[in-house]
């Protein structure tokens, strides 16, 4: 015996050839934002050097052109009746609502990453960060996960200023780092 559950997930709710014009307006976004990825690329004065015969304005433009090619294939193939197929949400229960209360914590964690990161520092800032977002997703280990978080700030921390030559703001622990 079926619940109506059931008949709505196996019910093929796409629309019919052609008419999914949701695609349509996918093309289009890629089409302005190729143009508008030539156009800028257009801007960048051309100059070349014996160490850069290609100059700056070649990967803007055929990145551009490669936007408004795949927005002109991908239309002609809405047109012809191509469609993705619907996510099967395997993992999703579509009856239940959304869990606002982990969307809500994980937004406060990064607004508050954001606004002590210049005064407490990376390795502060991103230990709140990583914990935080631990709890957030629901893990209880809260010892563990603090050595964690902190193993990972301290990591970054370095691999940015060691490895790329970025300095990571350092905070309070100016001087200690």
């Amino acid at each position: 015996m079926s619940s109506p559950t059931d008949e709505l997930s196996t019910r093929d709710t796409r629309p019919p050839e052609g008419k999914d014009r949701a695609q349509y307006g996918v093309c289009a976004f890629l089409a302005l934002l190729g143009t508008a990825v030539i156009v800028d690329g257009l801007n960048i004065p051309h100059v070349t050097s014996g160490t850069d015969p290609v100059g700056p304005r070649t990967v803007p433009l055929i990145l551009g052109v490669l936007l408004v090619v795949a927005a002109a294939v991908y239309a002609v193939d809405v047109a012809r009746g191509g469609r993705g197929e619907p996510e099967a949400g395997e993992d999703v229960d579509l009856s239940q609502r959304g869990d606002w209360r982990t969307v809500l914590l994980l937004t406060g964690v990064f607004v508050a990453n954001a606004l002590l990161i210049e005064p407490l520092g990376w390795v502060i800032s991103g230990t709140l960060l990583f914990w935080g977002t631990a709890f957030a997703l629901g893990n209880r280990h809260y010892v563990r996960n603090l050595l964690i978080a902190v193993t990972l700030s301290l990591t970054t921390f370095y691999a940015f200023a060691i490895g790329l030559g970025v300095n990571l703001p350092a905070g309070v622990l100016q001087g200690i780092l």
